[in-house]
């Protein structure tokens, strides 16, 4: 009896070091695989949605407010006016862009197809002169991204707002009649614009870029409500690296290069 009991105690210490050692990790193993589960689908619904500027939240509001008194009256209008909603918030979606940093691309201002590629005498009210620029426009239809994007970093010289018309922002002349805003950028490559023009639609073309600060490649600078047009004019020595009828991606997209070869680029339509 005198040996037992030590027997015992000696036992007691021991397995309770074992099981400390063995039962406490993988406790908390499955703690943390669950964790990371857990955060995995926090993440996935997160990815779902994208992020709305802010500019959309007072018509988002307003439609929803629609909505609802809609529904007052008639369950399929309730449905008509959330409908209505979500294209608005869909309309303002702001998305992240992950945008090339090198100084020798002009990357697209705008979502898009490309609508214009070649020479063009910049606005005159850019200051820019009257001889031709190589000219690249983007045009955005309602179904748009239409947050418009630094197409280069530097400098904001000028920033100029014309009033105007509200023709098609797929005709050329658009370009000199419609109401617009331009944004001078005084890059490492020289001088370039990002133009801003309102539409048949668009009728209200936002703009938050301050003159004399800086702004770098595919930062936000402006926003054109329900679609239109952005024209970028670069100087000499850029090549344009898309075509009349590409899609572009603002912020991502390269639109032209400097310094590269001047041979027209090959595209395949298919």
């Amino acid at each position: 009896m005198d040996y037992a009991s030590p027997r015992v105690g000696w036992h007691e210490e021991r397995e309770a070091p074992r099981c400390g050692l063995s039962c406490f990790p993988l406790h908390r193993r499955h703690a943390d695989q669950a964790g990371r589960r857990e955060m995995s689908l926090v993440d996935t619904v997160k990815n779902a949605f994208v992020p709305v500027h802010r500019e959309g939240w007072p018509f988002i509001a307003g439609f929803a407010v629609v909505a609802l008194l809609l529904g007052l009256f008639s369950t399929s209008l309730f449905w008509i006016g959330l409908i209505l909603t979500g294209w608005c918030a869909y309309f303002f979606r702001d998305p992240q862009r992950v945008t090339p940093a090198d100084d020798r691309l002009v990357i697209s201002p705008a979502d898009g197809v490309v609508s214009a590629v070649g020479p063009a005498v910049p606005p005159r009210e850019l200051g820019l002169g009257t001889g031709e620029m190589t000219r690249i426009s983007v045009f955005m239809n309602v179904f748009s991204c239409h947050v418009n994007r630094s197409p280069v970093r530097g400098r904001i010289v000028k920033i100029e707002h014309r009033p105007g018309k509200f023709l098609n922002a797929e005709l050329d002349k658009a370009s000199s009649e419609n109401e617009r805003n331009g944004v001078v950028i005084d890059s490492p490559n020289g001088t370039v614009a990002a133009v801003q023009i309102a539409g048949l639609v668009a009728r209200r073309i936002v703009c938050w870029a301050e003159q004399g600060g800086n702004i770098g490649v595919g930062e936000r600078f402006g926003l054109i409500r329900f679609g239109s047009r952005v024209d970028v004019f670069l100087p000499q020595g850029a090549t344009p690296r898309v075509a009349v009828g590409q899609t572009a991606v603002a912020g991502e997209t390269v639109v032209a290069e400097f310094g590269g070869s001047a041979a027209t680029p090959l595209v395949r339509v298919s």
